[in-house]
């Protein structure tokens, strides 16, 4: 397998923004694809080996991504009170998750 002339990649899932280098593994919000099936990502921004931002190269640019697994995250706590009277409430969220493993950043090919 030879090297990849690309260093990482700015990548944006679920309305945030991700640097990503091949082999990278990420949390993201719940993708709606299936686990085991391969994704593309449109970079937002390329970095090379030789330390250019190509912006020729973004147009064309793909960085494919596997769906490892979905799993869920922390649980979070929330208790609620108001002094002086007897006003409790618990609450609480856990977010929805995929796990994802980058697979390569491919260039435009000339």
């Amino acid at each position: 397998m030879t090297e990849s002339p690309v260093t990482y990649a700015i990548v944006r899932v679920g309305g945030k923004q991700y640097r990503v280098a091949v082999g990278d593994q990420l949390l993201v919000d719940r993708l709606d694809v299936e686990e085991g099936k391969t994704l593309s990502l449109d970079p937002l921004l390329v970095r090379t080996a030789s330390g250019d931002y190509d912006a020729a190269a973004i147009k064309g640019a793909k960085v494919k991504a596997k769906v490892v697994e979905h799993t869920l995250g922390v649980k979070i706590r929330v208790f609620t009170y108001k002094p002086k009277s007897t006003f409790k409430k618990t609450k609480g969220h856990r977010s929805r998750l995929s796990r994802i493993a980058i697979e390569s950043i491919a260039l435009k090919e000339n």
